[in-house]
């Protein structure tokens, strides 16, 4: 049996949230004008070196330009740009580790995948981390070797 721990994988990046709710026309619409002032005005040092994640928490209608935009002002500043709340952000960092993983060394063998971790995995990271495994892997478990939920068999 092979243990597969995702938080080994954890992306040791720092992920910092930009909710662009105050930068919108009593916080639900977007005008132009006062965006592009904002945006001017505001401090994008706080994000060197840091992923920032930028949403929306209200239920504005944000058009893709606006998020252009903000990528354009951040650019220099942030190491990369990811639309999205911060769990987004960390299932699209997760995301392309496990693409980068040789699946084939799980071929016909048992992976328990770790549950129970001290750092935040999202249950989309569990999903797509056995929807991978399933095209090698012939048992899938999840939690500990003493105690375990079989997931899928081939």
């Amino acid at each position: 049996m092979i243990n597969f721990d995702l938080e080994k994988l954890y992306p040791e990046v720092e992920i910092e949230e930009l909710d662009i709710k105050p930068f919108l026309f009593q916080e639900l619409i977007l005008k132009e004008k006062d965006f592009r002032d904002h945006l001017d005005n505001f401090n994008w040092s706080q994000f060197n070196g840091k992923i920032l994640a930028t949403y929306c928490s209200s239920d504005a209608i944000i058009p893709p330009w606006a998020y252009m935009l903000i990528a354009s002002k951040s650019e220099s500043h942030a190491s990369e740009i990811i639309v999205g709340d911060k769990k987004e952000a960390l299932i699209t960092l997760y995301n392309r580790i496990l693409n980068d993983i040789d699946w084939d060394a799980y071929k016909e063998k048992f992976v328990m995948i770790k549950g129970c971790s001290d750092k935040y995995v999202p249950d989309e990271v569990y999903a797509y981390t056995t929807s991978k495994l399933m095209k090698t892997a012939s048992k899938i478990m999840y939690g500990e070797a003493c105690s375990n939920v079989p997931i899928w068999r081939k």
